[in-house]
């Protein structure tokens, strides 16, 4: 057998207690079936009321051997002889164990008592009341933190380009894009989020105009007529220039200037063809894979990669970081959501009950043939110690009840006897 458990949780009794108790209860009972015996020798043969004390004496040690042989036919042969139907534990251990199995199986692991107790547990109640305190929350993420690195740490620069080259950038290919960016496009422009981009355009092309005055008073010069006079082609040059840095200058102030709501109809027209127009949605995918057969693209996608995995990292060692902390907040907060909102959380009880019952459904077999599989490991003799420990201390019981019943009986068959 195993070394006995010596040191285990607070509360839980020890195999050493255990065999301590056993020990206590078989003195117990084996001192009433001897003080019976004693009492049945001392009384023997007496009148009066001695013989009902004999006889009450006597039946309780038929009852006390009746019981011993039936609690020791559980677990061995009594005094090792090869009686029939005895040593039944160690005989039908197998048996014992299936028998075990499907019991658990049938009475324990059924989707609707899975269902019931897991909704009578309350865990997604109980679960976000616990994580929505803000402490709670970020024990939680900290403790995510070191098996998020880990997982991070793990990809390297060879995975990456194997995942875009031989993941992303087919799947690119093979989805039509044209669709998604006419949508995307189309939203953009409905919330305005594009006049952030068309500011800082605006301002751009006003301040480089401003800076190179030389060079766009060249360009138009160079279209001016050979055959006019330098002074006028010089005037008109130096008014073009001066006519066009006051319209960037007004593109760039006025937000309802006509170029700006130009803009906005064309891109609202681009985002209509791109979803609707099978020529503009050709051109846009043509121009997509000459975009992917570029080799800088996956080399891009590789760096930023990088890039982020490094930046993730980086914020996943500061516990005092705007991801750690923002990770804690949001956490704290759907905690707090799903306390505060009954329906949020009957649907999350409800879909978490299905995963619980899904899993036991699924794996539950394979859980519960520990059960068999176990017990099939183990000596006979060791299954019947093991099983003996746990359960003969209560088995001692049987005994003693037996002695103290077979007293009664015999007492009453004995009074019986002399009134008839």
């Amino acid at each position: 057998m195993s070394a006995p458990t010596t040191v285990t949780a607070a509360g839980r009794v020890t195999d050493e207690e255990r065999r301590a108790g056993l020990r206590r209860m078989r003195t117990v009972a084996t001192g009433l079936l001897v003080v019976m015996a004693v009492i049945y020798v001392i009384t023997h043969g007496r009148a009066g009321g001695w013989g009902f004390v004999n006889a009450a004496a006597e039946a309780g040690m038929v009852g006390a051997i009746a019981d011993w042989f039936a609690v020791t036919a559980l677990f061995r042969h009594p005094l090792g002889l090869p009686i029939p139907h005895t040593a039944l534990v160690p005989r039908r251990k197998d048996d014992l164990g299936a028998s075990l199995e499907q019991f658990v199986t049938d009475n324990f692991l059924t989707p609707q008592v899975l269902r019931d107790k897991y909704l009578d547990a309350q865990v997604v109640q109980r679960l976000a009341g616990w994580v929505s305190r803000p402490e709670n929350a970020e024990r939680v993420v900290a403790e995510a933190v070191p098996f998020v690195r880990r997982g991070v740490e793990r990809i390297d620069e060879a995975e990456l380009r194997t995942f875009v080259e031989r993941v992303v950038l087919p799947r690119l290919r093979a989805e039509p894009l044209s669709p998604v960016a006419g949508h995307l496009l189309e939203r953009v422009v409905a919330d305005g989020s594009h006049h952030g981009l068309v500011d800082l355009g605006a301002r751009e092309l006003h301040a480089w105009l401003a800076l190179h005055q030389d060079e766009v008073e060249a360009i138009v010069r160079s279209r001016a007529p050979s055959w006019a006079p330098q002074w006028v082609n010089d005037q008109i040059t130096r008014r073009v220039y001066v006519e066009v840095l006051r319209w960037a200058r007004d593109v760039k102030d006025d937000p309802q200037h006509n170029v700006r709501a130009a803009l906005d109809s064309y891109l609202e027209d681009l985002a209509r063809d791109l979803q609707e127009d099978p020529r503009t949605a050709e051109r846009f995918e043509r121009l997509k894979e000459r975009l992917l057969d570029h080799p800088q693209v996956a080399t891009t996608g590789v760096r930023l990669g990088e890039t982020l995995r490094a930046t993730v990292l980086e914020a996943l060692d500061d516990p005092a970081g705007h991801l750690r902390t923002r990770f804690a907040t949001e956490l704290a907060g759907m905690g707090r959501r799903v306390v505060e909102d009954d329906d949020l959380r009957a649907r999350l009880d409800a879909w978490s009950a299905d995963v619980v019952v899904g899993l036991v459904e699924r794996y539950g077999p394979e859980l519960t043939s520990v059960i068999s599989s176990t017990i099939q490991r183990w000596d006979a003799r060791e299954a019947s110690e093991k099983i003996e420990l746990h359960v003969g201390r209560d088995l001692q019981f049987i005994r003693l009840n037996g002695t103290v019943v077979g007293a009664l009986v015999g007492l009453v068959i004995h009074t019986v006897s002399l009134l008839l």
